[in-house]
């Protein structure tokens, strides 16, 4: 017998089965203590109401933000923004925020990062993004950005689901009224930085042009991971502006911790955005977005980028384009989840 085995009454008198949730690892019981209720009962994940990541849910945050009211017990607001009137195609990224929040068990313990965020920072989902309008684009993106002005300016560290990829401008310029120009890993297909179609500049195709030009997003400290498809010749900008573009062919080829490495270095120290396209990851995996690309990511890798940015100053992120309309088996959702809760886990083990 090894002597790291215990004998069969060693484990009968740690581990008997007359109680749940016997943990004696400091680290594991943290985190069970947070899941089990008196008795050893613990929530049953399909009852309820859905939110993102199973967090509380608190409207009168939102209600109290829209009225000017101060909020000073919340670290990180969960927001959806079911909004896609930006898209070029494929329709349906406005369902994204309920899709995400009809996943349940992500989390609460982050294994890799040995955190439970829920543990160090106040989290909660504070609903969605009252928008005055579901055909006016423009007015969509002027009323995201106002909610997220009162959200950075109360403090609130906000994590958001789309919704299409537009969304990540309004939030940008909202985030740097109070941070100042943010540099930004951007997982994605698409590099996002192409011009006006059709009179419009504020479609999903197009937002980090739009961001830099406005002066919320900072390019030289931007890095763009995982680009791919037929619509490479669209993203001149984000090499003229100085962007650092990772193709899907060059991040198989670096390996993960190269390019994590090289992330970490692009960013450095400043304000931070962290925003993750869904359709990043291989069609095999995330069937359910608008413009599926062949040849993508794997969410193992996602994950390890994700997760790799710990100790980043972290500023805001996002998950988008998740379209469920496309995907029955409900697993591009379920990435959608997960990469969010990765997101949460950096914010918590940055504490």
């Amino acid at each position: 017998m090894s002597p790291k085995t215990p004998d069969l009454e060693t484990l009968r008198r740690l581990y008997s089965n007359e109680e749940t949730g016997v943990f004696h690892d400091p680290r594991l019981k943290a985190a069970a203590d947070g899941v089990f209720q008196a008795g050893g009962r613990r929530k049953w994940p399909f009852a309820d109401i859905s939110t993102l990541l199973d967090a509380p849910y608190r409207p009168e945050v939102t209600e109290a933000l829209l009225a000017g009211t101060p909020v000073d017990d919340l670290d990180v607001a969960l927001v959806g923004v079911p909004m896609d009137l930006g898209v070029t195609n494929r329709a349906g990224a406005r369902r994204g925020p309920k899709a995400v929040r009809d996943i349940e068990r992500v989390g609460p313990w982050n294994r890799v990062l040995d955190v439970v965020p829920g543990q160090v920072l106040k989290v909660a989902d504070i609903g969605d993004v009252p928008m005055q309008s579901r055909y006016s684009l423009d007015q969509c993106h002027a009323d995201i950005e106002d909610f997220f002005t009162r959200l950075s300016a109360a403090g609130i560290t906000p994590l958001t689901v789309g919704g299409d990829h537009s969304i990540s401008r309004p939030i940008l310029a909202a985030l740097a009224k109070e941070h100042g120009p943010l540099g930004m890993v951007h997982i994605d297909a698409h590099a996002d930085t192409s011009g006006v179609y059709e009179g419009a500049k504020f479609h999903h195709g197009g937002p980090f042009r739009q961001a830099v030009l406005e002066g919320s997003l900072d390019p030289a400290r931007t890095i763009q991971i995982g680009v791919r498809g037929g619509s490479d010749f669209l993203w001149e900008f984000s090499h003229a502006s100085g962007m650092t573009v990772l193709y899907a062919e060059e991040v198989m080829e670096m390996g993960i911790p190269a390019v994590l490495a090289k992330a970490l270095e692009v960013v450095g120290d400043g304000p931070t955005y962290v925003s993750f396209d869904v359709d990043s990851l291989d069609p095999a995996f995330a069937p359910g977005t608008g413009t599926p690309e062949i040849g993508g990511l794997a969410p193992r890798e996602v994950q390890a980028l994700i997760r790799g940015l710990k100790g980043i100053n972290m500023k805001g992120g996002d998950v988008v384009e998740v379209a469920p309309s496309y995907d029955p088996t409900n697993v591009t959702a379920q990435a959608g989840a997960q990469m969010l809760f990765e997101m949460l886990s950096v914010l918590a083990a940055g504490r």
